[in-house]
C-alpha cells in the first residue's frame, strides 16, 4: 500500500534558484520550437525526414559521429557534477522536479490547500467538498499535461504545424500518449519515478563517492533531539528572573548563556519539519539515502526554525560525507574525458561540409555499348544538401576522352536530391577492363569528389 506524500509548502534561498533555474529550462523548453533561423526551427528533429536543425545548422544521419559524441558529452557531465556536487541535476535541472515544483504543486496547494487540509480532507472520504476540489486539480493538471506534451511533440513535429492542426496523425498519436503518460506523473506517480523508474537514481550511488555533496543532517549539533515543549520550557527558564532570597549572603547575578554559544546541546525540537516539506516523504535525520534528489527543501526549512530558535546555523546543509579536495582522480578522469570529447567534436565540426554526395551504380549490367560504339556507364547521384539556402548542382566527370550526361539538378534547403549521371567513352578509349572515375559534385565555391569506377569491357 502506498504511502501518500503530503508535502509542505516551504521558502527560502535554495528554494529561489529552485525558480531561477526552472524560469530558465522552461523559457528554452516552451521558447525554442517557435524560434526560426533561415526559415527552419532553431532545434528540432525531424525523425520521419531524417534531419536535425540546430541553430541555423542540419545534420543528417551521415553525421551520426555527432550524435554519439554528443550523447557521450553529455553522459560524461553528468558523471563529472555528480562527482562534485552530488544529484545536482535531479535538485535543479531535471525536467520531473522542475514541473512538480513550479507547477503541480502550486496549483494542488491553490485548490486543496496545504498540507495538514489536504491529509485531514483525504482522510474523512469521498465528500463533495474533496470530490469537486479533485476535478478542479486533476482538470487543471490535464491541460498542464496537454500543453508539456504539445510543446514536446514540437521539437520533433515543428510547433507551428502541431499547434495549427497541420501535423501528421502520428504526431498527435504522440501528443496524446504523452499527455496521458504526464498527467499519470503529475496526479499519482510523482516521487515514485525518482524512486523506481529513473536510471540515473539507480547508479548515482556508484558515480558519487565520499567526496561529492549530499544534503546531510549534522547530529553533532541536533541531537539529543528534544521535543518542543521541552525547548520551550528551557527557554523560559533561561529567561526567567532570579527568585528573590533571604538576605543571608549577598546575590550574585548570573548571566544566562544564549542558546547559540552552545554547541551540542541538542539542538533538533523534533518538529519534524524537514520531513513534512519533503517531496520524497524521507526524514534526512536517518542519514544520507538513495531517494533523496537534493532539492534542499527541508535545507531552507530547517534554516527557517534555527532562525526562529536563535541559531544562525542550520541542522541541514550541503556538505560531502568526507572532505575531500575538488581535484581527485575520479574527477580528473572525467575532465579529461570531457576534454577530450569537446576537442574531437569541435575538430570535426570545423572539417564538417553542407555539400555531400554519393553515388551507385544504377542496377543492369556493368556498361552498355551504345549503336555508335561509345561505352556507357549509368550511375544514380544522390546529393545532400546541409544548409539552409537552396543549391543548384554542376557535375563533372575526371575520365580523359569521357563524355558526361546530367540533367539540371536543383536541391532545396536541407533536403536531398537525385538524378541519374551517364558517363560515355569512345571505342576503343581504353584496353583496361576497370577505369578510375571521379565525379566532381560542385554548388557554387564548394565541391566534393565522389569516387567509383568505369566499366569499359576492355
Amino acid at each position: 500500500m502506498r504511502d501518500w506524500v503530503y508535502s509542505l509548502s516551504v521558502k527560502g534561498r535554495f528554494q529561489r534558484i529552485h525558480r531561477w533555474t526552472g524560469l530558465a529550462l522552461q523559457a528554452f523548453l516552451f521558447g525554442t520550437p517557435w524560434i526560426m533561423v533561415a526559415g527552419h526551427p532553431a532545434v528540432q528533429f525531424d525523425i520521419g525526414a531524417g534531419r536535425a536543425f540546430l541553430l541555423g545548422n542540419v545534420f543528417t544521419p551521415r553525421d551520426t559521429i555527432f550524435l554519439v559524441l554528443l550523447g557521450l558529452f553529455a553522459a560524461f557531465s553528468l558523471f563529472f557534477f555528480t562527482a562534485l556536487y552530488g544529484r545536482l541535476w535531479c535538485g535543479y535541472a531535471c525536467p520531473q522536479t522542475v514541473f512538480l515544483e513550479e507547477w503541480v504543486r502550486p496549483i494542488e496547494t491553490f485548490i486543496e490547500g496545504e498540507r495538514g487540509v489536504r491529509r485531514a480532507r483525504d482522510q474523512r472520504g469521498w465528500t463533495f467538498d474533496r470530490i469537486w476540489r479533485k476535478a478542479a486539480k486533476w482538470s487543471a493538471f490535464a491541460v498542464l499535461a496537454s500543453v508539456v506534451a504539445m510543446t514536446f511533440v514540437s521539437w520533433f513535429a515543428g510547433a507551428r504545424p502541431l499547434w495549427s492542426g497541420s501535423a501528421s496523425v502520428a504526431a498527435y498519436g504522440f501528443t496524446a500518449f504523452f499527455a496521458v503518460t504526464m498527467f499519470l506523473d503529475f496526479a499519482w506517480f510523482r516521487e515514485q519515478f525518482c524512486n523506481y523508474l529513473c536510471p540515473y537514481a539507480r547508479f548515482q550511488g556508484a558515480l558519487a563517492d565520499d567526496g561529492s555533496l549530499v544534503v546531510a543532517y549534522q547530529a553533532e549539533l541536533g541531537e539529543p533531539r528534544q521535543s518542543r515543549s521541552t525547548r520551550v520550557s528551557k527557554a523560559k527558564a533561561a529567561a526567567a528572573p532570579p527568585v528573590a532570597v533571604a538576605p543571608v549572603a549577598p546575590v550574585v547575578a548570573v548571566a544566562a548563556v544564549a542558546p547559540a554559544e552552545v554547541e551540542g546541546e541538542g539542538r533538533c525540537i523534533s518538529c519534524d519539519k524537514c520531513v513534512a516539506v519533503c517531496p520524497q516523504g524521507i526524514d534526512i535525520r536517518q542519514g544520507f539515502q538513495l531517494e533523496c534528489i537534493t532539492c534542499a527543501r527541508c535545507v531552507d526549512a530547517c534554516e527557517g526554525v534555527m532562525q526562529k530558535s536563535g541559531y544562525a546555523e542550520s541542522l541541514i546543509v550541503y556538505k560531502p560525507l568526507v572532505k575531500q579536495p575538488a581535484v581527485r582522480p575520479r574527477t580528473i578522469a572525467y575532465g579529461t574525458l570531457l576534454t577530450g570529447l569537446a576537442v574531437a567534436m569541435g575538430v570535426l565540426l570545423a572539417g564538417r561540409g553542407e555539400l555531400d554526395a554519393t553515388v551507385a551504380r544504377a542496377p543492369g549490367t556493368l556498361y552498355t555499348v551504345d549503336t555508335d560504339g561509345w561505352i556507357r556507364n549509368t550511375f544514380l547521384l544522390r546529393v545532400s544538401n546541409d544548409s539552409l539556402e537552396p543549391i543548384d548542382i554542376s557535375v563533372t566527370a575526371l575520365l580523359p576522352g569521357a563524355e558526361l550526361l546530367v540533367p539540371p539538378m536543383h536541391v532545396a534547403a536541407a533536403a536531398s536530391g537525385m538524378a541519374p549521371v551517364v558517363v560515355r567513352i569512345p571505342p576503343g578509349g581504353s584496353e583496361d577492363r576497370t577505369l578510375p572515375l571521379v565525379l566532381v559534385v560542385s554548388a557554387g565555391d564548394t565541391h566534393v569528389d565522389v569516387r567509383t569506377t568505369f566499366k569499359s569491357g576492355g
